[in-house]
């Protein structure tokens, strides 16, 4: 998950150059709403993501990702950190959903992927924030990490949509997804904001503990340009608004320059213009941080991963830019200074949740 700030340090673009309470119901809010039993949306063999665990989260039992039967929301709020078109100048209305499939080492939002920070949300709950967020003046709404929550994701979206919600959705992932979620996805969502973290299944292994990432995010990719096509964008409130389409998002991380290289030049010969490339530079030594304040779980990842307790010079990533602009990629999105900060993490106190 990456933070673009259009109003500070973290934004470049280019190649180079509730307001309807769920109290007030109608008709068709009901015929949305009597349409799924929320009991029925948690999976009893848990497939939601590659991982396929097995977990029977209808039951409570939790999968690989932490998730059990309750979903949970850490933060709902407008972000002004994710890419221009995405966040505007009066931010994306954004949605954090606790835990993750993916748990990487590294992740700058570890304490809510790795932990349990967040409240209880049931379907309406969420319908009802993705209004509120629609009130406030979001330009679109955004679920951040959603895979293991997706059917009650898509349940919210369906009663939002038939409570007057006129947002695009988007779909904020690590891009480990199944084809068939993002099938599953039609209607649903508009724009998918997907990671490709490795073209190295070895790197996937060693800082996501998944064998096949690499493999997966291909497929999904592909599944998700076939879903909504190339983008597209509107003019909301004055502002350039993406309303269809992909954004691949690749964070460069210490130590594995040839492989983003390898990534960029992949996304851009496979999908060429029907994505837009967001190559970030904002890696940040959080598991560092954390293993200075004693956590037990950082100390054993520095211990088998020390470079992530490294920042990634700038000349690397300069060189990383430098090689997209002769690949000839056009209309990336890209980062300058201070984009690697702790401070361009959000607050998870369950605002809005």
């Amino acid at each position: 998950m990456g933070s673009f700030d259009d109003a500070g340090p973290g934004a470049c673009v280019g190649a180079r150059s509730a307001a309807a309470a769920l109290g007030d119901d109608t008709l068709g809010a009901r015929s949305v709403a009597a349409a799924f039993d929320e009991g029925d949306l948690n999976p009893s063999a848990c497939d939601l993501c590659p991982r396929a665990c097995g977990a029977n989260r209808a039951a409570g039992e939790r999968g690989a990702c932490g998730a059990g039967a309750e979903v949970l929301v850490a933060r709902a709020a407008l972000h002004l950190w994710e890419e221009p078109p995405i966040s505007g100048d009066d931010g994306s209305g954004t949605i954090f959903f606790a835990h993750c499939p993916l748990r990487c080492d590294y992740c700058q939002n570890a304490m809510i992927a790795h932990g349990a920070l967040g409240a209880p949300a049931r379907v309406p709950d969420l319908a009802a924030m993705c209004l509120d967020l629609e009130q406030q003046g979001a330009l679109n709404v955004n679920f951040v990490t959603p895979t293991h929550y997706a059917p009650h994701a898509r349940a919210a979206v369906r009663l939002a949509r038939a409570r007057g919600l006129a947002l695009p959705i988007v779909w904020n992932t690590s891009g480990y997804e199944t084809v068939r979620a993002i099938r599953d996805n039609a209607n649903a969502v508009d724009v998918y904001l997907t990671d490709f973290k490795y073209a190295d299944a070895a790197l996937g292994a060693r800082y996501s503990h998944v064998p096949d990432y690499p493999a997966r995010a291909t497929e999904a990719l592909d599944a998700m340009v076939r879903a909504v096509g190339a983008p597209t964008y509107d003019e909301y409130r004055g502002q350039e608004r993406m309303t269809r389409g992909v954004v691949v998002r690749h964070l460069i991380l210490p130590g594995h320059l040839d492989d983003s290289k390898r990534v960029v030049q992949t996304v851009h010969e496979r999908y060429g213009a029907d994505v837009r490339l967001s190559i970030m530079n904002q890696y940040t030594p959080v598991v560092a941080t954390a293993a200075q304040a004693g956590d037990a779980r950082a100390r054993r990842v520095l211990a088998r991963c020390p470079e992530l307790a490294c920042r990634v010079p700038d000349e690397e990533y300069e060189e990383l830019l430098d090689f997209a602009d002769v690949l000839g990629v056009p209309d990336y999105f890209w980062q300058e200074g201070g984009a690697c900060e702790e401070s361009f993490i959000p607050e998870f106190s369950g605002t809005g949740a």
